[in-house]
């Protein structure tokens, strides 16, 4: 039977596998040196200036043989019972693959286009400023995620579910670091490739997977789906449909709404993007070391309280570029993304502030679109004040804070240009002044966090979907149409990728459980 042991190392000796043995061997108080450790867990201890790898080790000894485990079993569906999946995002893509291990048929239909198409509409976006409302950061196979970094971080606290995930992701590609490491993380540069191997084990299974085709209606019959239609054109019965279109998909939640399906106005968070560059993040976390062959750029995560609300950092990249994110014209968006190397000299974090939808100016109680306009202005304020294109508004961190225009910048891996602005003047006050109170808190924290060679980038504002879908706790139905199961981050309902994978997963669960009459 295999033993577990956890220990404290250098980061030196994290990567000398003779000292990792010998420490073990000393551990267990082992008499012989005949077996065999796999990694299990490792995370960074940076809060002294001895930086420390904490390790947990699985450890089978002579005679005893590693399992070997099959992370994903397939069979094919084709002649199976069908399931309309809407969107090809992670939620999407789970619930296909989950689909098929349960004997249904899964139907992807995504509104964008295949992963490698989407690269020539990216690069529109960032050298031209060409925003196609249909094939960008947010809308096309692998969704959000795919060209926004691939971190793996979740706040589930179901570790089977999680662990799920996570091999699947090994299954299809990734390297098996992800399993072990406290944030796990793919990368931008080869989470293509991994969504390229799971659409065609869908399709190899007897699945299907439709690209530009976007849902543009559904067929209700006594408060039941009964159909969809794609395209304006192509009408198709199903009985079951998986909603995992995404936060930004905003003509879903209008689609819903005019069809007398209720929604609700819900929390989020908006913000700004602050880079930084990587050394200086390293210099700071790592107490003046720089990451080397031993340690990984350094992240951070900083959370405050302002004024009763919440003032955080979110999606932190280090080693990464911020990205242009729009999904149509008139509006500006960013985000951050990291290859899987994390080698690029800059550090960024969207730095955001929760908004409740009753403190917004135009707020009124059955208004489930009050959360939504109000992120539609700041992105449209933001664009017309950068000059109508895809460059943003910008200004050097310490600037922002005291109020004051930016002469110049030390930088910006923006692609398509900064413009120098306060955002102060764009932003409302109740946002402005929290980030402001909030950077200073975050100095307190993080000493040297507040200085002029960051660069603050606006808007972020895609943290989370301004409007939620309801569904039912248990049968995770909408309450007012049978066989409409919205799921993921476009629901409100799970945020980031393994999350949205598994909120995916557990609509798959309960479509199965109704269709075999399986009650809880």
């Amino acid at each position: 039977m295999s033993q577990f042991v956890q220990f404290q190392v250098t980061p030196e000796q994290a990567k000398d596998q003779y000292f990792l043995k010998k420490r073990i061997e000393d551990e267990l108080n082992l008499s012989s040196s005949n077996f065999e450790f796999i990694w299990r867990k490792r995370s960074i201890d940076a809060r002294k200036s001895a930086i420390k790898i904490n390790c947990t080790f699985e450890v089978y000894l002579e005679g005893e043989q590693i399992p070997t485990r099959v992370f994903y079993k397939s069979q094919n569906v084709k002649e199976k019972e069908k399931v309309a999946i809407i969107g090809s995002g992670p939620a999407g893509l789970f619930a296909a693959l989950h689909a098929i291990e349960l004997g249904l048929c899964p139907i992807i239909f995504e509104r964008g286009k295949d992963v490698r198409s989407r690269r020539r509409d990216l690069a529109k976006l960032n050298k031209d400023s060409i925003v196609n409302p249909e094939s960008n950061y947010c809308f096309g196979e692998g969704g959000a995620g795919t060209y926004s970094d691939g971190k793996l971080y979740t706040r589930s606290k179901k570790r089977g579910d999680v662990l799920k995930a996570l091999e699947w992701f090994v299954h299809f590609g990734a390297d098996k670091d992800i399993l072990v490491d406290a944030h796990p993380h793919i990368g931008t540069n080869k989470l293509p490739h991994i969504i390229v191997a799971i659409r065609e084990e869908i399709i190899k299974c007897g699945g299907e997977v439709h690209f530009e085709n976007k849902l543009t209606n559904i067929f209700l019959e006594n408060k039941a789906i009964k159909a969809i239609e794609l395209n304006g054109k192509n009408k198709l019965e199903f009985k079951n449909v998986v909603l995992a279109t995404g936060h930004s998909a905003r003509d879903v939640f209008e689609l819903l709404h005019a069809k007398g399906l209720r929604l609700e106005a819900k929390p989020f968070a908006l913000g700004v993007r602050v880079e930084h560059s990587q050394a200086f993040i390293d210099k700071i976390q790592y107490s003046g070391r720089l990451n080397d062959d031993f340690l990984p750029p350094a992240s951070y995560s900083l959370v405050s309280q302002i004024n009763g609300k919440g003032v955080y950092s979110f999606c932190m990249c280090p080693g990464g570029i911020i990205a242009p994110c729009a999904t149509s014209e008139g509006e500006v968006v960013t985000n951050g993304w990291s290859p899987s190397k994390r080698n690029n000299p800059y550090s960024n974090s969207g730095i955001v502030v929760t908004v409740e939808p009753e403190e917004l100016p135009n707020y009124q109680k059955n208004n489930p679109f009050v959360a939504l306009d109000f992120q539609k202005s700041i992105e449209k304020a933001c664009w017309e004040a950068a000059g109508r294109t895809q460059k943003v508004p910008a200004q050097r961190l310490k600037d922002f804070v005291d109020q004051k225009i930016s002469k110049d910048f030390p930088r910006s891996s923006y692609v398509p240009g900064i413009v120098s602005i306060d955002i102060n003047t764009i932003l409302p006050d109740f946002i402005a002044s929290r980030l402001r109170k909030g950077f200073v808190d975050f100095d307190k924290k993080m000493k040297g966090f507040l200085t002029n060679d960051a660069v603050v980038h606006a808007p972020e504002s895609r943290t989370s979907s301004p409007i939620q879908i309801p569904r039912d706790s248990i049968s995770l139905m909408h309450p007012d149409c049978d066989g409409l199961y919205p799921c993921a981050e476009g629901a409100g309902y799970a945020g980031g990728i393994i999350s949205a994978g598994i909120d995916g997963m557990k609509s798959i669960d309960a479509i199965y459980d109704k269709i075999n009459g399986i009650k809880e």
